[in-house]
């Protein structure tokens, strides 16, 4: 918005151009003003249904927490990369790597509880889903075409290989349970979005169907993800849990790393109204 407009004006003008001021030209204070102009917008037109996105900060889960206190209809989700990276440890890289992780809404400082408070939303279904924000921008040739300043970097993380597998270490971490994992990545969204086949695993429904092992130890590295893209946001993450085979419709597509679908045999998903607003 204007806010952040007059901030990234001002940072420019101060020299300030390295990839961290992504992150402090958008401060979470500003992440929560939109949140709660958008619950009040909401209500305003009918209490009509509210989707958050990408949301990154502590302060924008309060607005969530307190719109659905007054009756809003509203829903939100976060990412991997909110629960796992930081302002510091990642933006702050500088150039070149830092523009790796440049996405909006930004990264939050480790300094502050956001990671704790989204992990603690999940756990209490203040927060409805995971989802990934998948940009897969090559670092060379996309992230650093326009040269080294903060607000001429593409916006966006890679990383819908390993969704499953980074919610999963709150499993591990004690944060969430496995059912809630199950919830926040498949269930919900599947209720959320209007498909009624999908996010469960139940006569008459889809059988996609993802076999995990919970025991198995992986470290994520560019070097052996299948997304086309020249970095890891999350190169060398050790991490227990490994996705083993996935069905789709009942037809075995992946299998210990390896892809078997064949070109041609998606299918178009028509939506239904949401379960959650019917």
């Amino acid at each position: 918005g204007l806010a952040i407009d007059v901030l990234v004006e001002q940072a420019i003008a101060a020299g300030n151009i390295t990839p961290d001021f992504h992150s402090r030209t958008r401060p979470p204070e500003l992440e929560a003003e939109a949140v709660h102009r958008a619950g009040v917008l909401a209500r305003v037109a009918g209490n009509a249904p509210l989707y958050i996105v990408h949301l990154s900060s502590s302060h924008a889960l309060r607005e969530v927490v307190e719109a659905r206190s007054r009756g809003t209809n509203i829903f939100a989700e976060t990412c991997p990369q909110y629960l796992h990276l930081s302002l510091e440890d990642h933006l702050g890289q500088g150039w070149p790597n830092g523009a790796a992780y440049i996405c909006s809404t930004p990264l939050r400082s480790k300094h502050d509880h956001h990671q704790a408070d989204l992990w603690e939303g999940l756990r209490v279904d203040q927060l409805a889903v995971v989802s990934t924000d998948h940009c897969p921008f090559c670092l060379r040739e996309q992230k650093l075409a326009n040269g080294e300043s903060f607000n001429v970097v593409p916006n966006g993380i890679g990383g819908v290989e390993h969704r499953m597998d980074l919610v999963y270490q709150g499993v591990v971490a004690g944060h969430i349970s496995e059912e809630r994992w199950v919830e926040v990545c498949a269930t919900a969204p599947a209720r959320l979005f209007g498909l009624p086949q999908k996010g469960a695993i139940r006569e008459g429904l889809d059988a996609d169907v993802v076999v995990y092992d919970p025991t198995a130890k992986q470290t994520l590295s560019q070097a052996t993800h299948h997304m086309n893209l020249d970095h890891s946001a999350y190169e060398g993450m050790n991490i227990t849990g490994k996705v083993r085979t996935v069905l789709s419709h009942g037809e075995v597509i992946v299998d210990d790393g390896q892809f078997f679908g064949a070109a041609g045999r998606g299918r178009y998903l028509r939506r239904a109204v949401s379960q959650h607003i019917r």
